[in-house]
């Protein structure tokens, strides 16, 4: 039933109108509220009885009411609008606006929206709801009033109105999909935690009796099988590594791990940890060097144990990808409150793509089918996750085909450490 409005709203009153629902669009994720605001703007900008936003739906092939005017969204939730017998249908088809000034006689007007809601359509004026000169819907007012015809103004505010919806609809739904997409790797997240808890879990039994009876068989067996035997035990020792690691990353992320402080030396850590490697090194017949400050033993308050897993699993990754007869290096400084330890290599380095990924867990630059080196890819996500444990960073620079650079960074104190972990807080 027709409702009194006021006079014509001047261009200004357009214009404010216009603003504001532009600033809505700004201001809100509400999608739902940010329609209804356009459809009542739409209503009262054009002067019409009612206006509303029929969006399209693929699965169906017709449109569907999304927001109307006035106490009508009830009722016309339920109505569907073909494409082949509507005003709504042709415009969305078409992609073009249609007025029709007389619905009185138009076959076009589809009239199950008129019977369900008692109503009687007079005058139509829709437009297409664009994205990319693609439609996904119209937007409709109804019945100019009073009892005049609709103008090129009112055509304008709503392909205006139109656009304004559109973006806010399309908006809409890039939220929604990455929302899910956040959400599928959170899952995935959670599934990767799950398995590395677990199977660190379940092998170490087995694997420690596997050591066990391998090393006392080695005592007994005849000389002629212990080459047999030492690559079992070997690899026993390799696969030990393994899960050491994913215990670590598990106890990490479960927040068992914990960081307890003790003065010790870096620059003395360092060579106990190129020492360690020196046979590995020598077996690839690499070079390997410690370069630390002669007159500073650079001695840092942390956690010596867990500084050493992320230093060793640096050097194990430079001598990993470091060919026979390159060489390997790892130098230690301090400067400002900050030790800082650099791991060389003259090995086969890192293509640019895939230099911000070498930190992830399980991430192998090498595909998994042509890859020819060992290892989970836990040994960087580990060493990562050790350094920030002491509110340090850690980065890497490489160029493929001339070695890799690593560096760490942790503050030498634990005052530092707490300064550094509030910028990072506020950050």
């Amino acid at each position: 039933m027709p409702v009194d409005r006021p006079t014509s709203p001047t261009k200004p009153q357009h214009l404010e109108r216009l603003l504001e629902v532009s600033r809505t669009l700004s201001s809100t994720l509400d999608l739902p509220q940010l329609l209804q605001k356009v459809v009542d703007s739409a209503a009262d900008l054009t002067q019409s009885e009612a206006a509303s936003i029929l969006l399209y739906n693929s699965g169906a092939g017709e449109l569907r009411f999304e927001a109307a005017s006035g106490s009508q969204r009830g009722p016309l939730s339920a109505i569907s609008v073909p494409l082949d017998s509507s005003i709504a249908g042709w415009v969305f088809t078409h992609t073009r606006p249609m007025v029709v000034q007389d619905a009185s006689t138009d076959p076009r007007v589809y009239r199950r929206v008129d019977s369900t809601l008692k109503f009687k359509t007079r005058s139509i004026l829709g437009v297409p709801l664009l994205i990319k000169r693609e439609a996904i819907g119209v937007i409709e007012a109804v019945n100019k009033h009073p009892a005049r015809n609709y103008t090129e103004d009112d055509l304008a505010v709503l392909e205006t109105l139109a656009a304004q919806a559109a973006i806010a609809i399309e908006n809409a739904r890039l939220l929604s999909k990455l929302q899910e997409a956040n959400a599928e790797l959170t899952r995935l997240d959670s599934m990767k935690s799950d398995f590395i808890a677990i199977a660190s879990h379940e092998l170490r039994t087995p694997l420690g009796l596997i050591l066990g009876h391998a090393t006392f068989l080695m005592e007994s067996i005849p000389a002629n099988y212990r080459e047999q035997m030492d690559v079992i035990i070997r690899s026993a020792m390799r696969l030990k590594t393994i899960i050491e690691d994913m215990s670590t990353i598990s106890h990490k992320e479960e927040g068992q791990s914990r960081v307890r402080r003790a003065p010790f030396s870096l620059a003395k850590l360092a060579e106990d940890m190129v020492s360690r490697f020196q046979e590995t090194a020598s077996e690839k017949e690499l070079e390997i060097g410690c370069d630390v400050p002669g007159h500073d033993a650079v001695v840092v308050s942390g956690d010596r144990d867990k500084i050493e897993v992320a230093l060793s699993n640096l050097i194990r990754n430079a001598l990993t990808f470091t060919d026979r007869g390159g060489q390997v290096g790892v130098k230690v400084e301090s400067e400002g409150g900050y030790a800082r330890v650099f791991v060389v290599d003259t090995g086969i380095g890192i293509p640019a793509g895939e230099i911000d990924r070498v930190f992830e867990r399980f991430h192998q630059v090498e595909s998994h089918l042509t890859r020819k080196h060992g290892g989970m890819g836990l040994g960087l996500s580990i060493a990562k996750a050790m350094v920030e444990m002491h509110s340090g960073q850690i980065w890497c620079e490489s160029k493929e085909g001339m070695g890799s650079l690593f560096c760490f960074m942790i503050p030498v104190d634990e005052r530092q450490a707490a300064v550094v972990a509030k910028v990072f807080k506020t950050a």
